[in-house]
Formats: C-alpha cells, sequence, structure tokens
C-alpha cells in the first residue's frame, strides 16, 4: 500500500500545509483504520488497499464529463478548476471561503475526529492541496441549482474536499457527482454547515468505471429549523465507501436521506451513516437501498443515536435490499441507540428477489424476461432516483441504471 509507506516514512507531501501535517501526525499514529471495528470489519482487505496503491496526483486536468453539457440555468464548477468562481460571486449570493475561513472551520472539525471513525476524513485532508479544496458561503433563495463535480484520473489517487456554509434563510439544490476513470482511486470528503431556517436538497451521484475506487465522506451539522435532504446513488466502483455523518446540533431539525448502492461482479460498495440528535424535536426518515448481482456485496449499517436531551425525536430508518444471484451478498445493520424515553424510533430490514408471480404475469403477456426485469428495477430504483435533485430532461439516471444492470 504504496500512500500508507509513504505516510510511515514521511514522505508523502513535499511541503504540506498545516492542516496537512496535522492529518498526517493523526495518521502516523493509526495509519490504516481498525479493521475489527464495526465501521470496517466487512471491507474487503484486498480491495481497500488496491485504493492504496496508486500514487497521488495534485494535478487536475480536465476530463469529459459522461453526464449533459452545463445548462445556461444551472451553476457547475469542478473542484481543482476554480476559475467560474468570480464569474459566479458577481451574479449570485455565493463568496469563495478565504484561506483563513476554511483553516479554521477544518481545524475545528479535525479537532473533533475519531482516530477510526473519520479515518477516511484525514486521509483526504492528509491528501488534498490547497487547489482542490473547495469552500463556499451562500446566501439567499434564489440561487440556481449547482452543480459540483468531483474526479480522478487514471492510474492515480487524487483527493478533494467541499466546504459549505450556508446562512440564515438560505434554500438550495446541490448535485454532487463523483466520477471515477479506470484503474484510479478518488477521496472526497464534504462538510456541510447548515443556519437556522436553511433548506438543502442535496444529491450525490457517484459512478466509476473498471477498477476505479471511492472513500467519499459527508459531515452535516444542521441547526435550528434547518432541513436536509439527500438524495444519493453509487454504482460501477471496484471498492467504494459512503460515510454519512449529521448531528442535528440543538434539535428540532429535519433530516429525509434516502440513498442506493448498486454492485456488480465482484465490486463492494457500503454505506454507513451516523445521525446524531443533540437537542429534542428531531426528525429523521430514512431509507436505503441495496442491489447486489453476480459475485458482488453490499453493505449497509447505519446508526440512529439519541441522548437523554433529545426528548420528542421521531425518528425512522429502513434498510430494504434486492439479492439478483445466489452468489451475491448483502450485509445489513440499521440500529438505534436510545437513552431518551419521549421518542417515536423505529428500524428494519428486508432483503428479497425480484417477484417471480410479477415476473410471470408480465411474460405471459408478451413481455420478455429482461424487460419484465427491467420494469421491476425501474420500479425499485425510481423512488431513490427521485429523490435526488437533478432535472429529468439532462439527466436520465434511471435509463442509465437500467442499461447497466
Amino acid at each position: 500500500m504504496e500512500i500508507i509507506e509513504q505516510i510511515k516514512t514521511n514522505k508523502l507531501i513535499d511541503n504540506p500545509t498545516e492542516i496537512q501535517k496535522i492529518c498526517l501526525h493523526k495518521l502516523r499514529e493509526s495509519p490504516l483504520p481498525n479493521t475489527k471495528s464495526e465501521q470496517w470489519r466487512l471491507s474487503n482487505k484486498l480491495k481497500f488497499s488496491n485504493f492504496l496503491d496508486y500514487s497521488v496526483n495534485e494535478k487536475d486536468p480536465k476530463f469529459d464529463i459522461p453526464f449533459p453539457e452545463n445548462s445556461e440555468s444551472n451553476i457547475r464548477l469542478i473542484i481543482g478548476q476554480n476559475y467560474q468562481i468570480k464569474l459566479i460571486e458577481e451574479n449570485y449570493s455565493i463568496q469563495q471561503l478565504s484561506e483563513d475561513e476554511l483553516d479554521k472551520y477544518i481545524k475545528e472539525q479535525i479537532s473533533r475526529f475519531d482516530q477510526n471513525e473519520n479515518w477516511s476524513d484525514l486521509l483526504n485532508l492528509s491528501l488534498s492541496c490547497t487547489k482542490n479544496i473547495l469552500g463556499l458561503k451562500i446566501n439567499g433563495s434564489k440561487i440556481p441549482p449547482i452543480e459540483i463535480f468531483s474526479h480522478a484520473s487514471s492510474n492515480s489517487l487524487n483527493a478533494k474536499t467541499l466546504v459549505i456554509f450556508l446562512e440564515k434563510n438560505c434554500d438550495i439544490e446541490l448535485l454532487q457527482v463523483n466520477l471515477g476513470q479506470e484503474n484510479s482511486s478518488l477521496s472526497q470528503s464534504t462538510f456541510f454547515c447548515l443556519e437556522e431556517n436553511c433548506s438543502v436538497n442535496h444529491g450525490v451521484v457517484s459512478y466509476g468505471e473498471n477498477r476505479s475506487n471511492l472513500l467519499n465522506s459527508l459531515n452535516i451539522i444542521q441547526h435550528k429549523n434547518s432541513e436536509y435532504n439527500l438524495g444519493s446513488l453509487h454504482f460501477k466502483f471496484n471498492f467504494a465507501r459512503f460515510e454519512i455523518s449529521i448531528t442535528q446540533s440543538t434539535g428540532n431539525a429535519k433530516t429525509n436521506i434516502k440513498g442506493m448502492q448498486i454492485t456488480k461482479k465482484d465490486e463492494q460498495i457500503s454505506t454507513y451513516t451516523k445521525i446524531d440528535f443533540n437537542g429534542p424535536n428531531g426528525f429523521l426518515d430514512q431509507i436505503n437501498k441495496s442491489l447486489a448481482d453476480d459475485k458482488s456485496h453490499a453493505i449497509f449499517e447505519g446508526s440512529i443515536i439519541v441522548p437523554k436531551i433529545a426528548q420528542k425525536t421521531d425518528a425512522s430508518q429502513l434498510s430494504r435490499n434486492l439479492l439478483l444471484s445466489n452468489d451475491a451478498q448483502i450485509d445489513t445493520k440499521p440500529q438505534l441507540e436510545i437513552i431518551a424515553d419521549d421518542v417515536k424510533c423505529k428500524h428494519g430490514a428486508t432483503i428479497s428477489q425480484l417477484n417471480e408471480e410479477e415476473l410471470f404475469y408480465m411474460r405471459t403477456r408478451g413481455i420478455t424476461l429482461p424487460e419484465a426485469s427491467k420494469l421491476q428495477l425501474s420500479s425499485y430504483f425510481q423512488e431513490i432516483i427521485s429523490f435526488i435533485p437533478v432535472a429529468k430532461d439532462r439527466w436520465d439516471l434511471l435509463d442509465k441504471l437500467l442499461n447497466e444492470n
């Protein structure tokens, strides 16, 4: 594992920033995550080592986006190519965070990091050079939909960091797209801070190519009366981890999450979520779906934490999974940790296969087996896809998924 050896020998980066120095120091104390912990015990060690085997590429060459051309009604940014920011600042209530603001915020986050739970963030921040860290402060309710792209180029590891401050009464739609080219690794960390009365519809679409890898972490802090909606989709990665940490800092906030990972061949894609309620009257509605085919492995582990201060919490977590092959594997573990005594919390998990009776019925009506299977999958995908803030006329994710499966 090339990256780990470079960390151990202190030869990872020639001129590290102060943040990189702090993270490298923590990583040298714990160069690899503890694979006996709940968060890492199911990770395929060989695939994880493949993620770490590429050398770091600080350059960010232009790349062809395998999705629609940009629209005049959207704002499109590419992390590492921030020359568009000045134009955006002139026309909208969006400002680029200064290096001092970024340093202050990121250092505050690092001070709270757990070595194992936040290992992915520590690795990311130790690798992210200044030009690959994008910080935005957004204010207002008339911001066009925003698309932000991160990508990894072939035969290298690219690290990107996104920090977004949403000021009071802000209302936005934001789509993040993570792209991995063939034989690549992408490390992506995102930090959101939602002030009072903010509303965010956030989409995350992660799409890889042959033998690409992804570590994707999402850290959300919600203040009073904020609403955060997340729709996510991860597919076509040899190895991928999506780590979601959401904190309702004072309660009285709403969180809605609908996510899906799709695995084929021998891929492994996992989602880990941790939702902390640190005040009363919090709300969560979460659905995670996994689809596994061939000899692949999909994982979901979710944790809801409700301390005594979080009375009147209303939280629901459901894991729904579709197994398409006898050789595929799905692990799922939704869980609750409740100390408060006046709450409404529930969780559950199901694993099923395509409905044989429905398939038979459609075939008796002249529909071929492949088309009948696509119809069932379309219904399964649609609930998640419809929650991702994308323009249907430009991003036909359903068609893309059905053609992949």
